[in-house]
């Protein structure tokens, strides 16, 4: 008969208490990031969560791409293509109460933080939706789809962006995405491809917003 190795195992040693060094940041990780967004018509108080994207403030890309979008006449329906704890969608929803608009995105957390940050600030013509990339997005048509465009995501990624965008569009509908500089170009390209027409709309320091509008 072989003996039997669990009973030659030493046995185990109690669990010790965790350094305090990882209470520490454990403490600190317990309060989620608050983004306090001051728009025209009323404020915004959004609750990040740490791994999402731009998770401490509301990025220079964001706030370009919605300086432009303030300036545009509201929307009926509106579509925030990866929207994060959602900055950008919900702050249009502030702006155009009449306006519905859906916002999606790949990541759960970020979907469940852009769920909550609807709740919390009675934004009742908002919904958050999880969907990778278009596939699970309510059907259109939309007015207007804006998007913070991944700068990693690849050509071929983005290219699906803009097809699925112009697919879902209205006619006369309008596609809005800032892009890091470095993209600009690319973007223009493939804008007037799928759209028939680029639109440079806003240039900051480090980022492009372009518009491409379906006939």
């Amino acid at each position: 008969m072989q003996p039997d190795p669990a009973s030659d195992a030493p046995p185990l040693e109690p669990q010790t208490e965790a350094p305090s060094e990882h209470q520490a940041i454990r403490s600190r990780l317990a309060s989620p990031p608050i983004i306090e967004m001051d728009l025209p018509t009323r404020d915004l108080r959004l609750t990040s969560a740490w791994g999402l994207f731009s998770a401490k403030g509301v990025d220079e890309g964001t706030a370009l791409l919605l300086n432009e979008l303030a300036l545009l006449p509201p929307a009926s329906r509106v579509l925030d293509f990866g929207c994060g704890y959602g900055a950008l969608g919900l702050a249009l929803a502030a702006l155009w109460p009449e306006a519905e608009v859906v916002l999606i995105d790949k990541d759960l957390l970020a979907v469940e933080a852009c769920a909550s940050n609807i709740d919390d600030n009675g934004l009742s013509n908002a919904r958050a939706v999880l969907s990778p990339g278009f596939r699970d997005a309510p059907d259109g048509p939309y007015d207007l789809i804006v998007a913070n465009l991944p700068a990693q995501a690849g050509n071929e990624a983005l290219d699906e962006i803009l097809l699925d965008s112009w697919q879902r569009l209205t006619p006369g509908g309008s596609l809005v995405v800032v892009t890091v500089k470095g993209l600009r170009r690319y973007i223009r390209r493939r804008l007037e491809a799928v759209f028939g027409n680029a639109h440079k709309a806003r240039q900051g320091p480090r980022h492009t917003v372009s518009q491409g509008l379906r006939d």
